[in-house]
């Protein structure tokens, strides 16, 4: 097994574990509301980053909770976490929330695994698998309390329809899944809540970029992520026409 291959059963897995350990944690720990997210950010981050910290102790990391490593900049290997994406949809004990184990190489998203743990999925960057056919109408799949007005005029002119759902990893994910087919922010994200899904959507197919077109570039000192496409690559020219 090749050390890429390695990195890549290694994110799975802690996706997956950090996913149970929030499961039981909603299940069990008797919060709700917002101390509810803070718990289970709080065991998630520690599980991952004591399992990165013990198998790869010579990468750096990047985490939305647990700050970065200071020389991380100049490091070739970094694991951007997210350790809950979707705080708010794990809170009211929704699914469309997910985990993120990412490792970037050089700048590159080349490593992922997205754990949707109420669904009891992970998606891998090591096993993609073939999409779903095309709907007649396509899907752009929004926040739930944000859509950005670049989403709706992208609906408008393609003649799609609006789908809201919670994290971005889920809404990554959805495009996958075939529950929808074009996934855009413009509303400034972060490395961790892109880094995940942009490998596993690029593994299996699917655009992953900047609005513009341009690729996504991880490890950057500004951790900020201006926009963002995931979508099927069938709907990319028509997309970045409209934008």
């Amino acid at each position: 097994m090749s050390m890429l291959d390695q990195d890549a059963a290694l994110a799975a897995e802690i996706a997956e574990a950090a996913g149970v350990l929030l499961l039981k944690t909603r299940a069990e720990c008797g919060l709700s509301g917002k101390a509810l997210g803070d718990a289970g950010d709080a065991a998630a981050q520690k599980l991952i980053l004591d399992t990165l910290r013990a198998a790869r102790p010579d990468d750096a990391l990047l985490s939305e909770e647990g700050g970065s490593d200071a020389d991380r900049v100049a490091r070739r290997r970094v694991w951007i976490i997210d350790p809950l994406d979707g705080t708010r949809e794990y809170s009211e004990g929704r699914t469309d929330w997910a985990v993120h184990v990412a490792l970037a190489i050089d700048g590159a998203p080349v490593v992922g695994a997205v754990a949707l743990p109420g669904r009891g999925m992970v998606f891998r960057s090591d096993r993609p698998e073939a999409l779903p056919p095309l709907p007649e109408r396509p899907r752009v799949l929004v926040s739930r309390t944000r859509p950005p007005r670049e989403a709706e005029r992208i609906a408008r002119q393609l003649g799609a329809d609006l789908v809201a759902m919670g994290s971005a990893g889920a809404k990554a994910m959805a495009v996958i899944l075939g529950e929808g087919d074009i996934y855009l922010h413009a509303g400034g994200q972060y490395q961790w809540d892109n880094c995940a899904p942009a490998a596993v959507a690029l593994a299996f197919g699917l655009n992953a970029t900047r609005l513009d077109g341009s690729p996504l570039v991880y490890n950057r000192a500004d951790t900020l992520v201006p926009d963002l496409l995931i979508c099927r690559r069938e709907y990319v020219a028509a997309v970045l026409e409209a934008l």
